[in-house]
């Protein structure tokens, strides 16, 4: 599933770029009226992250907001070093 979070399952929403033309009404003009419409999307803040589920470490897609309300475990750094090959 991409684009979307995996602990909260946020994902990309709908919306409109305008485009508007004129002087507002602030700065002496008769208003902004809106010329165009294009459709976007929003996307999530997705951060790749090691997290402990289920007991493993693994990789998931998380939306930042999920990081800053701690609703992640993220895994402890590695201290152990990797078994050199002997030939």
């Amino acid at each position: 599933m991409g684009r979307f979070c995996e602990i909260t399952g946020k994902g990309p929403t709908k919306g409109y770029h305008i485009i508007r033309s004129g002087k507002s009404k602030k700065s002496g003009g008769i208003g902004m009226h809106v010329t165009a419409m294009t459709k976007r999307r929003f996307l999530p803040n997705l951060q790749r992250v090691k997290a402990i589920i289920n007991g493993e470490v693994r990789y998931i897609r998380v939306a930042a907001t999920a990081l800053k309300k701690g609703l992640v475990t993220k895994a402890p750094k590695r201290t152990w070093k990797k078994a050199t090959a002997k030939a």
